[in-house]
């Protein structure tokens, strides 16, 4: 095997690698960010959970 080819292995081992981090990243503020989001929302009542519900047949 020659040097430009293993470097160019190496390159491509090196690029899949950041790839995967910046990936990994990005989904780690998104999701930190959908969890902020979902717990900032104010509690939302149920509609009819907890209440009496008459059901004729």
């Amino acid at each position: 095997m020659d040097i430009s080819s293993i470097m160019a292995s190496q390159l491509r081992s090196l690029q899949s690698t950041v790839q995967l981090t910046i990936l990994d990243k990005a989904m780690t503020t998104n999701a930190s960010a959908a969890t902020e989001m979902l717990q900032s929302m104010p509690e939302a009542a149920h509609p009819f959970k907890g209440s009496a519900v008459d059901i004729k047949a």
